[in-house]
C-alpha cells in the first residue's frame, strides 16, 4: 500500500525544481457561505464535501507535486492563529506548510506582491502557483496536467492564467476572451478580461467558443509578476520594495527593539496600499498573458445555489445533507446540523440551520446572503461573527445561553491538553464537571474536580483548566459578571503561543 502511494505522488510530479511553490490566497472573510461560515470561519475552512475542508483539499491537490516545505499561505494577522490551528489535522505535512502574513486585508494584488517579495528572495527563479483556498476542484489529475502546461509558459517568462470551458450562460461569472489563433505551446493568446455580463451577453459567449470563465487561478515567475507590477502598479510596487527592505534587512540595533518597528512601519505601509485585484491592476493591463484552456470540474463557490454544479443530487435534483427529512421537494439544497429539518414540497429552495441561525432563500437569491450579514452588522449582532459552538487548540466550546451579567457554556477539553494560564478582571466563572476528570489551577493549589462535582473562580484570580485523563473532559461553565465577552482575558502561559 506504501509503495503504490509513493509511486502516484511520483507520477504526479513533473516538475521537480525547489523552486516551485504554491501560494494559496485565505484571506476570505466568509460572507457567501453564512450561515455556514462566519467571519471567524470563513468559507476555505468548511468541509462542504469531499474529505476535509476547502482549505485542506487545495493543499492536498497540489502535494506531492510541488517539492515539501514550497506551500504557503498567505493570510491576515488576525485570522493566522485560525488557520495555524485548522491545518493540525493534515499531521506531519501541516509542519511543512507556512504561513505570509498580512497586517490587514488589500486585495489579491497585494498579496500576491508579498508573496512573490518573499519567494523571490529565496530563489530568484521561483515559480508561483496561486490558488484561491475556498474553490472546488473535484478532479485532480485534469487539474495537474493543465498545471504542467501552465508551467511551461511560466518558464518563458509569460504570466499564465486559468480559462475554464463554461457549460452554461453564467452571469456570476467573469470571462477571459482568448485568440484559438494564436497558440503558443498549447496555451492561448488572452484578448482581454471581460466584467460578469447579463444573461443575453452571456449565452453569445457560450456560443462564440472564445470566452471562458475567468477562474482566478495563476502560475507565474515572482520576478515577473514583481516586473509587472513596477510597470502596471507602481505604487504598490514601491510600498512593497520599502517593506521589503524592512522585512529583511539585517540590523545593527537591538534586534527585538528593530523587530517590533519594523512590524510597525510595515503594517502603517501596507495599510495605505491599493485595494485592487491582482485581474484589474495587472492582468487586463499587461501584453504578456496566455491562458490555459481547462476542461476539469471547476466551482468559485460564489453562493448556495453554486452546489449545484459540485454536489451530488437525489433523483428530485435536491442536495441533502445533514438530519433532514424531505417530502416532494425538487431542487432545493437543505443543509441541516443536529437538529431536524423537514422540508414539504420546496422548489428551487436553500435552506440552511445552523443552531443559531437559519437561512430560508430562493437559489436564484442566493447571492444576496451577503446583504443580510450585512444588517447583522449594522444591528450589533454577533451571529455574523462566530458560531455558538468554536472550535479551540485544545477543543471547542459552545454558548448555551448568554444574558446581562451572564453567560453559560459547555466546554469538551481534548486528552492531555490544556488551556492557557489566564485571568479575568471582570468576571467569575462557576465549573461543573459532567465527565472526565478535570485538573484546576487556581491561584497556588492545583487539584483534580471529578464528575459531579464543582469549583469555583473567583474574578481576578489566575486559573488554568487541563485534561490530564485519555478521555475528553466536559464541564458546564457559567459566567457571572459585568462583562462576559472573550476578550476579557490575560494569559500567562499558553501552549499554543497566543
Amino acid at each position: 500500500m506504501g509503495g503504490s502511494s509513493s509511486n502516484k505522488i511520483q507520477n504526479r510530479t513533473s516538475h521537480d525544481s525547489k523552486s516551485l511553490y504554491a501560494v494559496i490566497l485565505a484571506g476570505g472573510a466568509g460572507t457567501r457561505f453564512w450561515p455556514l461560515s462566519r467571519e471567524a470561519y470563513p468559507k476555505q475552512l468548511l468541509p462542504l464535501m469531499g474529505e476535509g475542508s476547502l482549505l485542506h483539499q487545495t493543499i492536498r491537490r497540489v502535494q506531492g507535486f510541488v517539492p515539501p516545505g514550497n506551500i504557503w499561505i498567505v493570510v491576515t494577522e488576525d485570522k493566522a492563529q485560525d488557520i495555524q490551528f485548522h491545518l493540525a489535522p493534515l499531521g506531519s505535512m501541516a509542519n511543512h506548510i507556512r504561513l505570509i502574513k498580512e497586517p490587514m486585508g488589500r486585495n489579491t494584488a497585494a498579496a500576491i506582491g508579498l508573496a512573490a517579495l518573499y519567494l523571490h528572495r529565496l530563489s530568484p527563479e521561483s515559480v508561483m502557483i496561486v490558488m484561491p483556498s475556498d474553490h472546488a476542484i473535484p478532479e485532480t489529475e485534469k487539474f495537474l496536467e493543465a498545471l504542467r502546461l501552465a508551467l511551461h509558459g511560466a518558464e518563458d517568462d509569460y504570466l499564465i492564467t486559468f480559462g475554464i470551458q463554461p457549460t452554461r450562460p453564467e452571469t456570476g461569472y467573469g470571462y477571459i476572451q482568448a485568440n484559438p489563433s494564436e497558440v503558443i505551446n498549447g496555451l492561448l493568446k488572452v484578448e482581454c478580461f471581460v466584467e460578469k455580463p447579463n444573461l443575453q451577453t452571456a449565452q453569445a459567449y457560450l456560443a462564440d467558443g472564445r470566452y471562458f470563465w475567468n477562474s482566478g487561478i495563476f502560475v507565474w515567475k515572482a520576478s515577473k509578476i514583481l516586473s509587472e507590477m513596477k510597470i502596471h502598479l507602481p505604487h504598490l510596487y514601491a510600498a512593497l520594495k520599502e517593506m521589503e527592505n524592512l522585512l529583511f534587512l539585517p540590523s545593527s540595533q537591538n534586534e527585538n527593539d528593530k523587530s517590533e518597528r519594523r512590524i510597525s512601519l510595515c503594517a502603517a505601509l501596507y495599510a495605505k496600499l491599493e485595494s485592487i485585484s491582482i485581474d484589474y491592476g495587472v492582468l487586463e493591463r499587461s501584453q504578456n498573458i496566455l491562458m490555459v484552456p481547462a476542461y476539469f470540474q471547476w466551482s468559485d463557490l460564489g453562493s448556495w445555489s453554486a452546489l449545484d454544479d459540485i454536489m451530488e443530487k437525489d433523483e428530485d435534483g435536491n442536495i441533502l445533507k445533514g438530519n433532514v427529512i424531505n417530502i416532494e421537494s425538487r431542487n432545493s439544497t437543505i443543509f441541516a446540523g443536529e437538529r431536524l429539518i423537514a422540508t414539504i414540497g420546496l422548489r428551487d429552495m436553500v435552506v440552511v440551520d445552523t443552531p443559531d441561525a437559519t437561512l430560508v432563500s430562493p437559489k436564484e437569491r442566493a447571492q444576496e446572503v451577503r446583504k443580510v450579514v450585512e444588517k447583522l452588522k449594522q444591528s450589533g449582532r454577533e451571529e455574523h461573527l462566530i458560531h455558538k459552538t468554536v472550535e479551540r487548540p485544545w477543543g471547542r466550546y459552545t454558548v448555551l445561553e448568554k444574558g446581562k451579567g451572564y453567560k453559560i457554556k459547555r466546554i469538551e477539553v481534548n486528552p492531555n491538553a490544556k488551556l492557557s494560564l489566564q485571568l479575568h478582571r471582570r468576571r467569575s466563572e462557576h465549573w461543573v464537571v459532567v465527565s472526565g476528570v478535570a485538573k484546576v489551577t487556581r491561584d497556588r493549589e492545583t487539584y483534580l474536580v471529578h464528575s459531579n462535582e464543582s469549583t469555583y473562580i473567583p474574578i481576578q484570580t489566575q486559573h488554568r483548566l487541563e485534561n490530564p485523563g485519555e478521555e475528553p473532559l466536559q464541564i458546564i461553565e457559567v459566567q457571572n459578571g459585568d462583562y462576559v465577552e472573550e476578550d476579557d482575558i490575560e494569559r500567562f502561559d499558553d501552549d499554543y503561543g497566543r
